[in-house]
């Protein structure tokens, strides 16, 4: 499931494939971007946002966002060609866009419009936890994982993480986010779990590097909790999956 850190080292990915580089093949699988190509131009700079990427070039901005099965593919891609929504080649390699749940070509200097809603970005520069804080007490009776899960309040934070999180700090996900008595932790807490998975292929979240090991709570129902043995439980009758702990979480 792409969260912040599957995109941060999504972006990773295609910078090292692409920027510096000059475009010989620009294929836009979208009808309403179909005209554009920036052949012959050169790739500038590769942005992660959260959950959304940047390919800058020229004076144009190609802005995608993964949502549940998006990825961008390095080199060559065997499935289905009507999966792909976009190809950029080089004369060293090409980068395939697959199921993007976003994609739109924009003008660069206002590429950032896209994302100003957003809260802080938990991978990004601009990183500014009193911000986070400060948005996730916002609205004190909301659930906490809907809260978490909002990309206005910080950017990042998907299902795996917010059901982690929830664990990690001992609240339910239906409990009151103005109820966490330390709110600044949750977000440092939320920061420490993706700068830690940033550059990981598998996320490991308990700190065991054993295969079935690396989370508290997601996607374990049923089984027993790891540190008090109590059955994981699990809800999906909302629109995200919760899974949780009845007696370590409160």
């Amino acid at each position: 499931m792409p969260e912040g850190d599957t995109v941060f080292r999504t972006a990773t990915k295609l910078r090292e494939a692409l920027v510096g580089r000059t475009l010989t093949r620009c294929d836009v699988r979208v009808p309403r971007y179909a005209a554009v190509d920036l052949t012959g131009q050169v790739v500038d700079e590769v942005l992660s946002r959260g959950k959304h990427l940047f390919i800058r070039v020229g004076a144009a901005s190609i802005h995608s966002h993964l949502k549940m099965d998006g990825s961008w593919v390095i080199g060559s891609f065997r499935g289905p060609q009507h999966r792909i929504r976009i190809v950029l080649g080089t004369a060293d390699t090409v980068a395939f866009g697959i199921d993007l749940g976003v994609l739109e070509v924009l003008e660069r200097a206002h590429d950032q419009d896209a994302v100003a809603h957003l809260g802080p970005d938990l991978l990004g520069p601009d990183w500014d936890p009193q911000l986070a804080k400060a948005n996730l007490m916002a609205e004190p009776d909301r659930e906490l994982s809907d809260v978490l899960l909002d990309q206005r309040v910080m950017a990042g934070v998907g299902n795996v993480y917010a059901n982690e999180l929830c664990f990690v700090l001992g609240r339910l996900p239906d409990s009151r986010v103005g109820d966490l008595s330390d709110p600044l932790r949750a977000v440092q807490r939320a920061r420490d779990m993706l700068w830690l998975n940033r550059n990981r292929a598998n996320r490991i979240i308990t700190g065991n590097t054993r295969r079935g090991q690396q989370f508290w709570v997601y996607g374990r129902a049923a089984e027993p909790c790891r540190r008090c043995r109590t059955p994981i439980k699990r809800d999906d009758t909302g629109e995200r999956i919760r899974y949780w702990c009845p007696n370590c979480q409160r």
